[in-house]
């Protein structure tokens, strides 16, 4: 893949979708956006992750040189609660009780603004995850690792809770916190990448 023609700024802290982009061959900075995560009332969890990728676009191009902001919002929704990342120790072990044994999505939205268009191109990604039954001493173990603290639903598929994962219908890189393949292929149609 061809380096960017223009500047790509990705408004993401994430380690994850650094590591992500870096390995499609993407040249980008990174600017983090200060954008609130928190539900609207009777959002949808698709309209929720859509709305936050194109605040957090937004919010990263008016402070910064570039051309193409890309955001991106990731949450797991089980049985229609929409799971962000856990507020403490009791929550992440409330999560993952609630996520062991069953299926659940992982959806992120994606935004990639054009500053110079003033134009925008957005999607979401689904992925069902399906965890196997997990024994509280599991649960106890890997919320001592610290790990789930900053992840949405209490868990990262990449590190410590690979092993909890018996299967997913979808995406990996959506799981992880960027769909690469829907990312890339975006960027290339709306003339950021060659």
């Amino acid at each position: 893949m061809n380096p960017s023609r223009h500047k790509i700024v990705l408004a993401s802290a994430s380690p994850r979708r650094v590591e992500l982009l870096s390995s499609a061959g993407v040249t980008f900075a990174v600017m983090p956006s200060g954008i609130p995560e928190e539900a609207l009332p009777n959002e949808l969890p698709e309209d929720h992750v859509l709305r936050l990728a194109r605040e957090k676009a937004l919010d990263v191009a008016k402070r910064e040189d570039g051309r193409f902001f890309i955001g991106a919002d990731t949450v797991v929704v089980c049985d229609g609660e929409i799971m962000g990342k856990p507020k403490d120790s009791a929550d992440a072990a409330r999560m993952l009780r609630k996520l062991s044994g069953i299926g659940h999505f992982v959806i992120t939205g994606f935004a990639i603004y054009d500053k110079e268009r003033k134009d925008a191109i957005a999607a979401a990604v689904q992925t069902r995850v399906y965890f196997k039954q997990l024994r509280d001493e599991e649960i106890q173990a890997y919320i001592a690792t610290g790990c789930p603290f900053d992840k949405a639903g209490a868990y990262a598929i990449q590190g410590g809770a690979g092993y909890m994962v018996e299967r997913i219908d979808g995406s990996y890189s959506n799981v992880v916190g960027l769909p690469l393949c829907e990312v890339v292929e975006a960027l290339r149609r709306i003339g950021a990448i060659d």
